[in-house]
């Protein structure tokens, strides 16, 4: 509708219009692109390359892609390792891996205020290597948060994408590759307190 107007003259072509439109395309686009990886998920589909990976790298590096946003948002981002930061090795698709970690961390920081926290953590125990992603932000309702990670769900403090930002998919598809990667996640909040996301994966 918007690029209708532009060309039949309703809409000035004014930067404000094309940024607009263009916000709505590239939201379009991502939405796209996210049901396709999560169709492709749930079917088995999805190629992945997996090789052994160290999960406090992993971090580390998915803490250095998102410290601008952190800084421009006023939020400390921080990292914790396990015990003496000796490599955690998972079986894992890297690439599958940060973009499963960076739907977290993105919306870790869109519902944490100004002077809040979040923090990046590894541990491990007999069975599992363990990352969590948690964060000092508003929290999640006891209500909402058996249905957080259904694709489009808009609780009113659901983790999900917001309209502006994405198609609410993030957390469906952060599910779906933490269990083709044999593992799970799971979620604890309190209103007004935060939240942590706790991804639990078999040991490499």
């Amino acid at each position: 509708g918007n690029l209708e107007g532009l060309l039949d003259g309703v809409y000035e072509t004014m930067p404000e219009h094309v940024g607009a439109t263009l916000d709505e395309a590239r939201l379009l686009s991502r939405l796209v692109e996210d049901l396709g990886t999560l169709a492709l998920a749930e079917s088995g589909q999805l190629q992945m390359s997996m090789a052994p990976l160290d999960v406090n790298d992993l971090l580390a590096e998915s803490a250095f892609a998102y410290a601008i946003q952190a800084k421009s948002t006023g939020v400390l981002l921080r990292v914790e390792v396990a015990g003496d930061a000796s490599p955690l090795i998972v079986n894992a698709d890297a690439g599958r891996m940060q973009q499963m970690l960076g739907n977290l961390i993105a919306n870790a920081l869109r519902h944490t205020p100004k002077d809040g926290t979040v923090t990046l953590r590894t541990a491990k125990d007999q069975d599992a290597i363990h990352l969590e992603v948690e964060d000092t932000g508003e929290g999640i309702s006891e209500d909402d948060l058996p249905f957080i990670f259904d694709r489009f769900w808009r609780g009113d403090r659901a983790r999900t994408h917001k309209a502006t930002v994405g198609g609410g998919l993030g957390l469906a598809i952060a599910r779906q590759l933490v269990r083709d990667h044999g593992g799970d996640i799971h979620v604890s909040s309190s209103i007004g307190k935060g939240t942590t996301f706790t991804i639990s994966l078999p040991s490499g």
